[in-house]
């Protein structure tokens, strides 16, 4: 049943130098957020459990300045976070059901960019923020800069739009239907110049600025089905690991874990929703681990100069000679979209 849904999300953060590899995320410029709350749905007399989500990724040139590049974005995230809590906490209050209607992603980066500028935290980032809406199966998106958001699913080449069509392979030969159904859009100003949000202690007037508001994000909605992944992440992730080759790590997982088996593959699948088994607890486990391929294959990418990634592709169309991999901090927020068992409560 579509009008159930589960999601499971896993975040992996991995900040690294040229050969060096951490994991506190405490010493990253990424940040992240991860909040689950009760707020009024839009009639405004229902509480509605909403799941919000977001990336960002502080500028490292502020250094250049004596500005640490962390301040900026992990204080947006945890503003974020803090306004959601705020809200549902004012839901939660007895007979309170005033200022904690749903938030819209771009308000909510706005209300968060206003406390850390109130706070006079110098700095910058681009930032992706997000709201998965389990009873109209949407997820809400805002975006400044070029972290994103892809959505990966299974489309039967029968039924698929000419867009979604898989034109290059025989059919005879396709090894999967595994599609990008959504790619987010990126906002740059030039190359590997991305729109952010920030603050350098007074306001920017200058028209060709490369600071954004949250109003000026690139904002939209995608429908989510059964059986999505969604993949949320900084650029660090898509700077080196071509959108193709994630469906292809995500295919892989699917069938590592269990959700798609060779023999029976996507047909086997449905009739095991049908007969109510969602497989929730095994998402709940496996997805981890995808966030985690993901990160390392950004690294491994990132750190191999005889094979050009995404970002040395786009150097090279700007007349820039790079070559191989972009080693940065990366952030992946991962969620499969798996539906409930036939046994278990509405969540």
């Amino acid at each position: 049943n579509l009008s159930f849904f589960a999601l499971i999300n896993y975040f992996c953060v991995i900040d690294f130098g040229p050969q060096d590899l951490a994991t506190d995320s405490d010493l990253s410029e990424d940040a992240h957020f991860l909040s689950e709350v009760e707020l009024l749905d839009e009639t405004g007399t229902n509480l509605q459990k909403l799941l919000y989500m977001g990336v960002a990724d502080g500028v490292g040139s502020w250094r250049e300045y004596g500005v640490d590049p962390r301040l900026f974005s992990h204080n947006l995230m945890e503003e974020c976070d803090n306004v959601l809590k705020e809200a549902s906490s004012r839901c939660g209050t007895l007979g309170g059901k005033t200022n904690c209607s749903m938030i819209s992603p771009a308000e909510l980066l706005a209300q968060s960019y206003e406390r850390t500028k109130g706070a006079n935290i110098i700095g910058s980032s681009t930032a992706c923020v997000a709201l998965f809406d389990s009873v109209r199966h949407q997820l809400h998106f805002s975006n400044i800069g070029d972290s994103g958001i892809i959505v990966l699913r299974h489309i039967d080449s029968d039924v698929a739009s000419p867009l979604q069509r898989n034109r290059s392979t025989p059919r005879a030969e396709r090894k999967s239907d595994m599609r990008i159904a959504f790619v987010s859009q990126q906002q740059l100003k030039s190359f590997n110049h991305p729109f952010q949000m920030g603050w350098t202690g007074e306001e920017i007037v200058e028209k060709n600025s490369s600071f954004k508001m949250a109003s000026d994000s690139c904002a939209s909605s995608v429908h989510i089905l059964r059986g999505d992944i969604i993949i949320m992440a900084t650029d660090g992730l898509f700077d080196n690991v071509d959108v193709e080759d994630l469906a292809y790590i995500a295919l892989q997982w699917e069938h590592e874990s269990g959700f798609i088996e060779n023999i029976g593959g996507i047909p086997k699948r449905n009739k095991r929703w049908d007969e109510g088994e969602s497989r929730t607890d095994i998402s709940a486990q496996a997805i981890p681990r995808l966030a985690e391929i993901l990160c390392q294959k950004a690294r491994e990418n990132s750190l191999d100069n005889t094979v050009d990634s995404p970002f040395a592709m786009l150097a090279k169309e700007n007349d820039i000679m790079w070559s191989g991999g972009m080693p940065d901090d990366c952030t992946v927020i991962a969620m499969h979209v798996v539906g409930k068992d036939s046994n278990s409560f509405p969540l």
